[in-house]
């Protein structure tokens, strides 16, 4: 054999085994970044008490990959119909079952894709004072059909109680409404509502003035952290199941505080799920915890640290905490991909 033949064997094998290399490389590069080109738009509704739960949403999309637009802003109704449309990716805070009437408007199953189980255990509900509940013997909300019972929530003077209500828009407007009619409590109380971060801070600095309080909240949110249950205030139990969903609000413990315990789903588009089955794992897998939600929310409150780009540094600080948590979501979502 000569020389040159031997060298251009070589040269054959060397490019042979650096194009292996290069076609290895480039398929692990693959697999870990499966969303590589492709496009997410999140959407959700303008409140600073949910940035936090989209930004690790969006933080786990970059890390496969994916291009994650700005969020987009509006009211849940039309969160959901943008997303079945295909005009949104997906919203990470809608509450089942809350939030049902907008998901059936919206197309239900044939147009909307429900997923996982992101954060579960939410409660809502009905809240007083502790100091006048003992004083009054007050459990339950239809005691403020009573019009002396109810007076001691009057904030304005019109002999009515003041309830710190529920933003329009709101799948919680539609219960609260609904149980006013129910429980006969239209003449005697006033559903006051608006922007609620305006209100519950109104109804907080009448507590703190001594004022007796009757409000409305969820969790998880930064209010009961101010407003602490069993310590300064109580839950209101309801007459009885009373929802426009027709559904039995009795909890397993037998008390009924009018609302079920609602779990935060991402909800998505389908075919976008369909075309990213590692998005798809991603959303199933992904799950943080009610306290983990309430603790950020009471760090914008107490630190005042609000807004989008603080709920960014918390969303990285909780991940860098968890991060064997968050990996191991990537790497169901990569094996998917497969």
């Amino acid at each position: 054999m000569k020389l040159t033949d031997l060298l251009s064997k070589t040269a054959i094998a060397a490019a042979l085994v650096g194009g292996v290399a290069a076609f290895s490389t480039a398929a692990l590069a693959d697999a870990s970044m499966p969303g590589a080109g492709v496009t997410a738009q999140p959407g959700q509704d303008n409140i600073d008490g949910e940035n936090f739960q989209t930004i690790i949403v969006m933080k786990a999309l970059e890390a496969l990959g994916y291009e994650v637009n700005p969020v987009q802003n509006a009211k849940y109704p039309a969160l959901h119909i943008a997303i079945a449309n295909g005009d949104l990716t997906f919203m990470a805070d809608h509450w089942d079952p809350l939030h049902e009437a907008f998901y059936d408007k919206a197309g239900g199953a044939e147009k909307l894709a429900r997923v996982g189980a992101y954060i579960p255990g939410c409660a809502q509900g009905y809240l007083i004072d502790k100091k006048t509940a003992d004083a009054h013997g007050i459990t339950n909300i239809g005691q403020l059909a009573d019009p002396e019972i109810a007076k001691l929530f009057d904030a304005n003077g019109d002999g009515k109680a003041d309830l710190a209500g529920c933003v329009p828009g709101w799948g919680c407007e539609r219960v609260i409404e609904h149980q006013l009619t129910a429980f006969d409590l239209r003449d005697t109380v006033t559903h006051n509502q608006g922007e609620y971060s305006a209100i519950i801070a109104d109804t907080i600095s009448r507590y703190k003035d001594g004022g007796s309080i009757l409000y409305y909240t969820w969790t998880p949110y930064w209010v009961s952290g101010v407003l602490v249950p069993g310590t300064d205030v109580v839950w209101l139990e309801v007459p009885h199941s009373a929802h426009p969903n027709d559904v039995d609000t009795t909890l397993p413990n037998g008390k009924n505080y009018g609302f079920e315990v609602n779990t935060q789903r991402i909800v998505a588009n389908p075919q976008f799920l369909a075309d990213n089955p590692a998005v798809a794992k991603l959303f199933e897998v992904m799950q943080v915890s009610v306290n983990d939600i309430s603790a950020q929310n009471l760090r914008m409150r107490e630190k005042g640290e609000g807004g989008w780009d603080a709920a960014v540094r918390h969303a990285e600080a909780w991940i860098k905490a968890n991060q064997t948590t968050f990996d191991g979501w990537l790497a169901q979502a990569r094996a998917a991909a497969q």
